[in-house]
């Protein structure tokens, strides 16, 4: 894993591998699933869509204990994200159950493990998480209307949670340096992705129904870590 995602700035993890990283038995993230059921409306779509619902909770890791963080937005430079950039976005909080799960701590701190093997380095990490769900039961949804970016951070996990009843999706990496990169579908629930933010970028296509009139959506959970501090206004 850490050989992979040096030499090509990114890996895949099935499930049963994270599982095994987190230290988790079998079960344990897809009991966290219902929460996606109850995310909030992003109402900071500048493409006039309300495909798009999500919740965010902010944590920090130094020396493998993990805290939560006080309730606050969140933020891009335009530099990363040309869309949604320079605004503070503050999205409904975690519910409790998640933020406090001894799970959810334990998956920021598998993946905080990696960002300290990918830098060579130590934290603190300030990570931030990102429970998404891109609905398409109407048309289209665009997971990532920004189109491909980076988010200004060391390590980024994006773990696919469901996808129900649609197309598209596509997941795509392309190496900053160059024109070579990488195109697949994510299709296993809670399996992952992690890039190394300051080598590639990344994007996902958009979805649409398979069967209109019927429930369809893809939910994912995006965590981020960085070195130094939150994103923020200078």
């Amino acid at each position: 894993m850490d050989t992979q995602l040096a030499s090509a700035g990114f890996v895949v993890l099935d499930a049963a591998t994270l599982r095994a990283e987190v230290g988790v038995p079998e079960g344990t993230f897809e009991a966290w699933s219902p929460h996606w059921d109850d995310l909030g409306a992003d109402d900071y779509l500048r493409d006039d869509g309300d495909y798009r619902r999500r919740r965010h909770g902010a944590f920090i890791v130094d020396g493998g204990a993990v805290a939560a963080e006080a309730h606050r937005p969140h933020w891009q430079p335009l530099d990363y994200n040309a869309l949604h950039g320079g605004i503070e976005r503050w999205f409904e909080p975690l519910p409790e159950g998640l933020a406090a799960d001894a799970a959810w701590h334990g998956l920021i701190r598998a993946l905080s493990a990696r960002a300290e093997t990918m830098r060579a380095g130590s934290g603190p990490w300030y990570v931030e998480t990102h429970p998404f769900r891109i609905d398409a039961s109407s048309g289209i949804g665009r997971p990532t209307p920004e189109g491909a970016h980076r988010d200004g951070v060391d390590l980024v996990a994006v773990i696919l949670v469901d996808r129900e009843n649609i197309k598209g999706g596509e997941t795509r990496v392309f190496d900053i340096r160059g024109p070579h990169g990488m195109r697949f579908t994510m299709n296993e629930p809670w399996s992952a992705l992690l890039l190394d933010d300051e080598r590639v970028i990344h994007e996902s296509t958009p979805i649409q129904p398979l069967e209109a009139g019927a429930p369809a959506h893809r939910d994912t959970l995006v965590v981020t870590l960085r070195r130094g501090g939150f994103q923020g206004p200078a």
